[in-house]
């Protein structure tokens, strides 16, 4: 059973929506500098732990991941803001 799964782009966004420079996800998530980067420019995915990982990350910092679905691509949000 595959886990999670996030693309390229959407670790971009969700990076950029909350202000995280890759360096700051890479070592909130423990994984190389060089994985990320690679993963962001679409060189490489990485391993099912170090994506884990980096979606948690993201996903603390308030990120909500869209799958692709009817309406359009796969995307990022904010995570709505409790009252």
């Amino acid at each position: 059973m595959p886990g999670p799964s996030i693309s390229a782009a959407q670790c971009r966004a969700g990076r950029a929506l909350v202000g995280m420079q890759q360096g700051v996800l890479a070592d909130k998530a423990r994984v190389a500098l060089k994985t990320l980067s690679d993963f962001e420019a679409g060189l490489a995915v990485p391993g099912p732990g170090n994506l884990i990982a980096i979606i948690a990350v993201l996903d603390n910092a308030g990120i909500v991941f869209l799958p692709e679905d009817d309406h359009g691509g796969a995307g990022v949000r904010l995570k709505a803001r409790k009252r």
